[in-house]
């Protein structure tokens, strides 16, 4: 990389004051040496937002840096990758000693908890601006499988014809046509002692040319992008692990590549999806939501979730419902509206919630040949929403359990680069779960909350209240 935004420097002398390491600050070809001296000084109090900024100022543009998270704590992330191999051996261990010796009593904490999550966005980043012809399904399950291998959990995968003789007919029916061939995986962490069970679900197209419904010349570049639901969930289930979370927490990758061919899906032609219900395919164009309502019946039915959680980009209508910067939700619960506002103001993803009317809506999908087409037959009828109660649809409007759809189609990119949108938000979302301090004090149930509810909590022995 061209710049980096924090790098220490350490001697074999380190125990004399004057030959103590330096702080460098600015690009590579521009480094600015401070004193250690000074450095300490400034840290021992407290972690001065002024040197985070300082070393900020002199980053070059990142395809990150719309993400506030990562603006937050992008120097810090780097601390640990960027003390050289050419230094002494002491260098090795000189971010501990300056959390150990320099920094408040659990800000190391912090700071790992900062480290994880800006690894998970930029992991997410690297996922969704890396093109297909080096990201394509079987690429993408060995990024998964990576991120099992380093947690201690190997991955569940179903694909290609496994898919169809299953049943998923909404993943295999998208992806049957492609190279490589369409997979679900799943990477499941159950810990001792859980109390409830959650599921992260995500939209990994690799590419989406449209389908026989093909897309045009100006509006196919960038569906390399189209994992981008799938590519935050791997960060954030990466760093939600690291930081110990306490409930069952299921990661759902709907991966396929919606290509053109001989076998491809024709409009007309009708699937049965894992709920059991049939689909009219009237637009292959409309395929995210297909994946997605297997992924979720899934989730629903045999991982027995009582929280879904559903992450797409999904329709390019969210960007006008919401705007560039703030994904979309869908929920059937008022509360993990809230929630999830709450959540996007607390680390930067920022979210802002559609129309859920199912029973105002939900007609614009009336077939006369299968239970539902999957594409609107009025596309100014709210289609950001029309297109999330496809997907619920799939587990029920009268499921008793938690759904919520998050709609990231615009916030995922910021220009032509990835912002690793996402990754934040689950980690806040989530953070009452999570055994990190750092976490629970960003959740949308915070500390005040807790003291007004006091007992009341403690005797809900069944289920941790995340809201």
């Amino acid at each position: 990389m061209a710049s980096v935004g924090l790098q220490f420097q350490a001697s074999a002398g380190d125990a004399d004051p004057q030959n103590r390491p330096l702080l460098l600050l600015g690009q590579l070809q521009h480094l600015h040496r401070v004193p250690w001296s000074h450095v300490r000084g400034k840290l021992q109090p407290r972690v001065t937002e002024e040197l985070w900024q300082a070393a900020l100022a002199t980053l070059n543009p990142n395809p990150t840096d719309s993400c506030p998270l990562y603006l937050n704590c992008a120097t810090v992330a780097a601390l640990p990758s960027r003390v050289s191999r050419h230094n002494s051996p002491s260098a090795a261990h000189f971010i501990t000693r300056l959390v150990r010796t320099c920094l408040p009593p659990g800000t190391h904490r912090c700071i790992l908890c900062l480290t994880n999550a800006a690894e998970a966005v930029r992991l997410a980043a690297r996922i969704v601006d890396t093109p297909c012809n080096e990201m394509n399904t079987d690429i993408f399950l060995e990024e998964i499988t990576q991120v099992g291998k380093e947690l201690g959990i190997t991955p569940t995968i179903i694909r290609d014809e496994q898919l169809k003789t299953r049943g998923f007919g909404g993943i295999y029916g998208v992806g049957k046509a492609a190279l490589h061939p369409p997979a679900l995986a799943i990477l499941s962490h159950t810990p001792d002692g859980a109390t409830q069970t959650i599921a992260w679900v995500g939209k990994g197209i690799v590419y989406d040319t449209g389908g026989l419904s093909i897309k045009g010349k100006t509006t196919m570049p960038g569906m390399k992008r189209d994992c981008g639901g799938a590519a935050a969930i791997l960060g954030a289930f990466r760093a939600a692990i690291k930081q110990g979370f306490k409930d069952n927490l299921h990661a759902v990758f709907c991966l396929a590549e919606n290509a053109v061919g001989p076998n491809a899906t024709r409009p007309d032609d009708i699937h049965l999806l894992y709920s059991g219900k049939t689909v009219e395919i009237n637009n292959t164009d409309a395929e995210g939501r297909l994946v997605l309502a297997d992924g979720v019946s899934y989730a629903c039915k045999d991982l027995g979730a009582d929280i879904i959680v559903d992450m797409a980009t999904l329709t390019g209508a969210q960007g006008i419902a919401t705007g560039k910067y703030h994904a979309a939700v869908l929920t059937n619960s008022a509360e993990w509206e809230v929630a999830c506002v709450k959540a996007g103001r607390k680390c930067g993803d920022l979210v802002h919630p559609l129309v859920y009317c199912p029973e105002l809506h939900f007609s614009e999908f009336t077939s006369a040949v299968a239970d539902m087409k999957n594409s609107v037959a009025d596309r100014d009828n709210s289609p950001s929403s029309c297109a999330g109660l496809f997907i619920a649809s799939h587990i029920g409007f009268d499921w008793p359990g938690v759904w919520v759809h998050l709609d990231i189609a615009a916030p995922v990119h910021a220009g032509e680069r990835a912002t690793g949108f996402g990754v934040a938000l689950l980690l806040a979302l989530f953070g009452r779960a999570s055994e990190d301090p750092l976490l629970n004090l960003v959740s949308p149930l915070d500390c005040e909350v807790d003291a007004q509810q006091g007992d009341d909590v403690a005797r809900d022995s069944k289920r941790r209240r995340l809201v």
